[in-house]
């Protein structure tokens, strides 16, 4: 992969830039603000983009409006936020639109770089990678009806916006197909949301619901 790395913490850019050249990427740019990540995109046109929400001038929402930008003008670079923080403000702008390529993981809950480059990769090519916190927070802060979910129905519902099949849930959570089918039930319930036997529709589903 092509990557573009923007975080004004030098030792974490630089840190993560040389584990990912350890593994055969690419970083084309490390960048420390919006503007020069901006410029970089344009300039490299990167598979994706490892941005941190917060940066200069003012270290509150800098790279997750930079990412909405890059959306716009770069539909095809996947986009990865990687963040201390879970921005409820323009991240729901940013996923509702379309999902796909789209990436929001919280940098003290990542324990494993393979999951992290596994993440990242999903990304490049056009898929999902949401932590469930940050699926938790975005639709709390939306909906009341998100309290209504038992801890089990949000974990299958975090890995439903990740875009696992039902078989790959059952599978990560160590349940049978049959109480998958009935958690994502319950959650469709609850939240106000028609059921689909279509994954990613099952996705766009929950992100266009951020938006409601």
């Amino acid at each position: 992969m092509r990557i573009v790395i923007a975080d004004d913490a030098v030792i974490l850019r630089e840190g993560l830039a040389q584990l990912l050249a350890a593994r055969g990427h690419e970083v084309v740019a490390g960048v420390g603000d919006a503007a020069a990540l901006r410029e970089a995109v344009a300039e490299h046109r990167p598979d994706v983009a490892v941005i941190d929400v917060r940066m200069p001038p003012t270290h509150t929402d800098e790279g997750l409006r930079a990412a909405i930008d890059l959306r716009r003008d770069h539909p095809r670079v996947g986009i990865l936020l990687f963040s201390q923080y879970v921005e409820t403000r323009f991240a729901a702008d940013l996923l509702a639109g379309s999902p796909a390529g789209v990436g929001y993981l919280l940098k003290e809950r990542v324990a494993d770089l393979d999951d992290f480059v596994d993440a990242l990769r999903r990304v490049a090519v056009g898929g999902t990678a949401l932590d469930p916190e940050v699926v938790a927070q975005l639709l709390g802060s939306r909906h009341q009806g998100v309290g209504a979910l038992t801890p089990r129905e949000r974990e299958v519902l975090a890995l439903m916006a990740e875009g696992r099949a039902n078989a790959a849930i059952a599978k990560t959570l160590v349940v049978s197909d049959r109480a998958v089918e009935k958690h994502i039930a319950n959650i469709f319930t609850k939240l106000g949301l028609a059921p689909s036997g279509d994954d990613h529709r099952r996705v766009l589903a929950v992100l266009r619901y951020l938006r409601s």
